[in-house]
């Protein structure tokens, strides 16, 4: 885009390393002084065995490169962590995403999300959300790309946000920029908040799916102009407005994910689904066949989103428009919000 004189806001091949190399994260936050879970890397299987059988359980086992959200394994035990290493080094279950994994501990307290938006020296913050990565209510089940998330997150205040702007944020912007690979575009810090203060999880360098469908209905001012500031490396001297409300993203998902997604089912019901006050419907997975019927068509097939006064009654008009959906072969948490709101 770049070459071609295109306007773009992402990240360089370079700088997306922060998302397509766990190794490159690590030792990036080694050098910057960033919070972050102790690792080891390994691309040999059977160090990487070794490796779990001294340390012991629980520990979290992940895909060194990317494997569409479903290469990260918090096992339990010793079992679970034997056989993550073996389904992504030995089998290759995510292809080269799996020839490396980095082992690390495993943290314990409540899962975040942080946004921001970078011009590659200065960072605009874009708010938290929090989601629900296992399938299955309670969080159980194994770990899938998102079921659902809202936003904004009373675990995570904003005195504690700014903390993790100038403690993780930043001093990765300025680690990037001394190695010559400055990142810009929107920088998403999945963090731990643990009994010790935030700690890093993982980078994305994206608005992730679907902390972004909960995220933006929030937001009062438009976006492009924050784009453009940031293409044009003005973010230090750009603000944004936020509506006053709380918002939430329900996924629903066709039966078998995130194992083996059923595909071609049929969806009805969604116009009746979105006439409900406050309620954003996103098509996720969806297309339709030859007769203009609307079909599933991936694993996540359908985001019901609601913006109100309070999470309670944005939960409420998610789950009341869930319920207009008319799609037997799909399925979806009833827990989404549970931390907040119990």
């Amino acid at each position: 885009m770049e070459a071609a004189s295109i306007p773009c806001i992402g990240p360089s091949r370079a700088a997306a390393q922060l998302e397509g190399s766990k190794t490159f994260t690590k030792e990036l936050c080694d050098a910057a002084g960033i919070p972050t879970a102790q690792w080891e890397r390994f691309d040999d299987v059977e160090a990487a065995r070794e490796f779990v059988r001294r340390r012991g359980a629980p520990v979290v086992v992940k895909a060194d490169g990317l494997a569409a959200g479903k290469g990260v394994v918090v096992a339990a035990t010793e079992g679970e962590a034997l056989a993550a290493i073996d389904t992504m080094m030995a089998a290759r279950a995510f292809g080269e995403a799996g020839a490396s994994v980095v082992i690390e501990e495993c943290l314990a307290g409540e899962e975040v999300s942080l946004f921001a938006l970078c011009d590659g020296e200065a960072a605009l913050p874009l708010g938290a959300a929090q989601d629900h990565k296992r399938v299955g209510e309670g969080e159980t089940g194994p770990n899938t790309g998102g079921m659902g998330a809202y936003s904004p997150t009373p675990s995570f205040p904003p005195a504690a946000q700014q903390a993790a702007m100038d403690g993780i944020i930043r001093p990765a912007l300025a680690e990037m920029a001394r190695r010559g690979t400055p990142f810009r575009g929107v920088l998403y810090a999945g963090l731990m908040l643990t009994a010790e203060g935030a700690k890093l999880i993982e980078f994305n360098v994206r608005f992730g799916d679907p902390e972004c469908q909960a995220l933006l209905p929030r937001l009062m001012s438009d976006l492009l102009p924050a784009l453009q500031a940031a293409y044009d490396g003005e973010l230090a001297n750009f603000d944004l407005r936020w509506q006053e409300v709380a918002s939430i993203c329900v996924v629903m998902a066709a039966r078998g994910y995130p194992e083996a997604p059923e595909q071609g089912s049929e969806i009805r019901g969604l116009d009746r689904a979105a006439s409900v006050p406050g309620v954003l419907l996103f098509h996720a997975g969806t297309g339709a066949d030859a007769d203009g019927r609307l079909r599933a068509a991936g694993g996540r097939v359908l985001n019901v989103c609601a913006t109100a006064a309070d999470l309670r009654a944005a939960r409420e008009a998610a789950y009341a428009a869930v319920r207009l959906v008319e799609w037997p072969e799909g399925f979806c948490r009833h827990d989404i919000g549970w931390r907040a709101l119990g």
